[in-house]
């Protein structure tokens, strides 16, 4: 289905009353290779015919090509707008562009898939502007760099703020260009101040007024984009400009200048490195820190350095999940040092009487909204502005300078005890995860438990959030890329996971790496779409439907709340639950061109579905298996 916003003259050609035309032509032409036996009879049955069958001469005039009018030659734009603008976005280094099509930037997709070739960037089909921009945020998160997506006016805006929010909110540079087209017919698709929609949570935008400014702003937004603290921003392009004709010589072609990375000054350095040498027991909070495998590393150089525990979110893979360090500690921290926290930390972040350090970027987002997830790093008592990544060589040398051989018994000490309890609780999650082994439905500890021995021995990464599936391959997996989990959705938002994944597998199919997804039922309820497009375009990835048959964290607090107020909790599953009918997921795949199976109830069928879908993966197609789990 079109979405074209535009008037058609008399002389176009409706659609749908082509495809009506189109059909009647062919069904006629059938017919009419069976005129020749059929006329007598028709005659004898009709004594009036309502239409005598064509000439010779008549048929092969209907396959001719027309002659070219001088309205169509007048029409034809040898060298238009988007051209220039396909350019610039190739000087970009922007392998994709994810997108629903829309009539406001039909100009700007001609030149990609034409005068571009369809390389750099790559058309991807979406089935809707939140899963592209979803698709740009997890590809992101992967390949360390920008995707784009492509939005219609005013309604793609809309339909796709929340995925723009939750990379906001993330901190992941995606990279939006909106069409607007002031001509079209349609006002609501149109808006003078488009970008005010999601101002709040894009970190630039800018709507440029010609060709030479849009090759200006183009550059430019992608270099404040990757700019710590990263995050979306927006690019508004006229219908028109990308439809006239290049006057003259295109503009130049603005060079791209390379981000910088802040880090904390000497000072504050000193000051830090003084605070956790002599800490007798600090903890590290480790929040959006790691953009890559290099903060990953950094943070393990710290943290061995020091013999300190380091508290890894869910927000993404910062520190190794097996990692002796990896954990809170044991016992009550006396400093600690907020990395990047994600969001605003509470005053529990902290802990009782310790004296708190935040290094945080998110000091740089200015944002009329304050109530926007990650506007700021929250209290502490020593705020500094700076990309902690950039932050960390320079701290891990301080230290090291004024480290002394007692600092480093002292620390050896402290290490050995973090050690033991880390083992002690990664015991304890291997003996909880037995639990329920062979309930039915299936228990999330035992999909990520027989997941772990298909997976260990191969290049790995996991997509989708932990957090609605009990933190399971967190605590049962060995986790030590960056790529091994590239976390959550920043803000909450539902519809992430699906077409996150597509993205972040899209981005490891060129590293030859298997992507997992474990997708809660209610979430890919929002984005199913994106199945299509991984089928489409040939991106291998496993979706393991954790199908509870509910929104069971909003199932709970219904539960809660009836409870609270003394009135039962019978009826809480109203409004909670996906039941009546169960929804059969692998059907729904299938329907999308997939392999699937499913619903799988019975747990000693899980160990056989998931071998077979691992290796269609393998095999470089997507797969999806519909599991009827336990609520977490």
């Amino acid at each position: 289905m079109t979405r074209s916003s535009k008037k058609r003259t008399d002389t176009a050609v409706d659609r749908r009353g082509f495809l009506k035309g189109a059909a009647s032509a062919a069904a006629g032409a059938a017919v009419l290779t069976d005129a020749a036996t059929t006329a007598n009879a028709t005659a004898a049955a009709l004594p009036h015919p309502t239409a005598v069958p064509p000439t010779a001469a008549q048929l092969a005039a209907e396959t001719e090509a027309p002659p070219r009018s001088r309205a169509v030659e007048a029409y034809i734009v040898e060298h238009p707008g988007s051209d220039y603008m396909v350019d610039v976005l190739r000087t970009l280094d922007i392998d994709y562009c994810a997108s629903n099509c829309g009539s406001s930037f039909e100009g700007l997709q001609e030149s990609i898939v034409n005068h571009g070739g369809n390389r750099m960037p790559e058309f991807l089909t979406c089935l809707h502007e939140e899963s592209s921009v979803a698709m740009a945020h997890g590809y992101a998160k992967i390949e360390g760099k920008p995707m784009m997506a492509l939005l219609h006016g005013t309604i793609g805006i809309q339909h796709a703020s929340m995925a723009i929010y939750n990379a906001y909110c993330d901190r992941v540079p995606v990279y939006l260009v909106a069409g607007l087209d002031n001509e079209g017919p349609v006002a609501a698709h149109n808006a003078t101040d488009m970008a005010a929609m999601v101002r709040d949570f894009v970190k630039w935008d800018h709507q440029p007024g010609s060709l030479e400014e849009f090759g200006r702003s183009a550059v430019r937004a992608y270099s404040i984009a990757t700019t710590p603290p990263m995050a979306p921003v927006l690019i508004v392009v006229n219908a028109q400009e990308q439809k006239a004709a290049i006057e003259g010589t295109p503009p130049r072609v603005p060079p791209l200048s390379r981000p910088q990375f802040p880090s904390a000054d000497l000072g504050s350095i000193r000051e830090i490195a003084r605070l956790l040498t002599n800490a007798d027991s600090p903890r590290i909070n480790a929040g959006l820190v790691a953009r890559s495998q290099e903060g990953i590393d950094l943070l393990v150089e710290l943290a061995e350095l020091l013999q300190v525990a380091v508290n890894d979110g869910s927000a993404r893979l910062n520190f190794p999940s097996r990692h002796p360090l990896a954990g809170t500690g044991t016992s009550q921290p006396d400093v600690i040092l907020n990395l990047e926290p994600a969001g605003r930390p509470g005053p529990t972040v902290g802990g009782s009487g310790a004296h708190t350090i935040t290094i945080s970027s998110a000091e740089f987002l200015i944002s009329s909204n304050f109530n926007v997830n990650g506007a700021g790093a929250g209290p502490a008592d020593l705020l500094i502005a700076a990309d902690a990544q950039a932050t960390l060589p320079a701290l891990i040398e301080e230290i090291r300078g004024v480290m002394t051989p007692d600092d480093r018994r002292r620390f050896e000490q402290r290490g050995a005890e973090i050690a033991r309890v880390h083992g002690e609780r990664h015991t304890q999650a291997i003996t909880n995860a037995r639990f329920g082994w062979n309930a039915s439905p299936v228990s999330l500890a035992r999909i990520a438990a027989e997941l772990w021995p298909l997976i260990k021995s191969e290049d790995w990464s996991f997509s989708s959030p932990q957090g609605f599936i009990g933190g399971w391959p967190g605590r049962l997996w060995d986790m030590k890329k960056s790529y091994h989990s590239i976390g959550g959705h920043g803000g909450g938002g539902m519809g992430y996971s699906l077409p996150a994944s597509v993205g972040a597998a899209l981005a490891n199919k060129q590293h030859g790496r298997i992507t997992i997804n474990i997708n809660g039922d209610g979430d890919l309820n929002y984005a199913p779409g994106a199945l299509w497009t991984a089928v489409h375009h040939q991106i291998p990835l496993l979706t393991i439907v954790h199908n509870n048959r509910a929104y069971h964290q909003e199932l709970m607090y219904l539960q809660q709340q009836c409870a609270a107020r003394n009135r039962g909790v019978d009826r809480a599953p109203v409004g909670t639950t996906i039941t009546d009918p169960n929804i059969d997921y692998a059907q729904m795949a299938r329907a999308y061109g997939m392999y699937a199976q499913g619903p799988i109830e019975h747990p000693t069928d899980l160990g056989p579905a998931l071998r077979r879908g691992i290796e269609r993966v393998k095999s470089g197609e997507p797969a999806l298996i519909d599991v009827v789990s336990q609520p977490r």
